[in-house]
């Protein structure tokens, strides 16, 4: 055989081995996250659901997100149709322009126990404070006056320089985990095998029979 012919042989068979690792390679959401259970929870971070509950599901959400708007009923569904099994910690991951100031707006209300009214508010009313991706809190508090809320109050506690650190915090767990992209599920320490709901849905129930048995 000519050496020409066993060079490009030998290059085809690095190249289909450099093609196979990269489609082994795991994705963010796919990194085992249960190696670091505190960058995944941490005490500040927002519950909901039943603390007892088995099925744990970890989102890093953004307030600005288009998506995390669209994931919310679904996962709101979700806990109350397994409202005793199934608990959410949410984490954030602002990574939007402008959203670092709707995040101190949730954690301000948060103080005034109003953390899933505003949240769903947000949500509901993304088209109306968000352009180009790019979050106008401006915008977003005149919405605020048809909640009962402190809105004084509410202004000086989002000014709070906890915030800022709560919001590093995740923003630092994120990075270390893999999450960057939102919103990013990890549930009992496992991330998706690929984005979708009907994934969430399938690892969610798998979870859940694995515990209820």
């Amino acid at each position: 055989m000519k050496q020409s012919h066993i060079t490009l042989i030998a290059l085809g068979l690095i190249a289909v081995a450099l093609l196979v690792a990269l489609n082994l390679k795991p994705q963010p959401e796919q990194k085992n996250a249960a190696q670091d259970s505190a960058q995944l929870i941490r005490d500040h971070s927002p519950r909901v659901g039943a603390e007892q509950a088995k099925v744990v599901i970890v989102e890093f959400m953004d307030p600005a997100c288009g998506t995390c708007g669209q994931f919310h009923p679904y996962v709101k569904r979700m806990l109350q149709r397994h409202h005793q099994k199934i608990r959410l910690v949410l984490r954030y991951a602002p990574f939007h322009q402008g959203s670092d100031e709707m995040v101190a707006i949730l954690e301000a209300a948060r103080k005034q126990d109003k953390f899933d009214e505003v949240l769903e508010l947000m949500f509901e009313s993304q088209h109306l404070w968000t352009q180009n991706h790019i979050a106008y809190a401006d915008r977003f508090w005149p919405l605020l006056e048809n909640l009962d809320l402190d809105l004084t109050r509410l202004a000086q506690d989002a000014k709070d320089p906890a915030i800022a650190r709560i919001i590093q915090q995740d923003l630092s767990d994120a990075k270390q985990l893999g999450a960057d992209k939102t919103p990013t599920f990890i549930v009992n320490g496992q991330g998706l095998p690929s984005f979708g709901y009907q994934q969430l849905n399938q690892l969610v129930e798998a979870e859940i029979a694995k515990h209820y048995p």
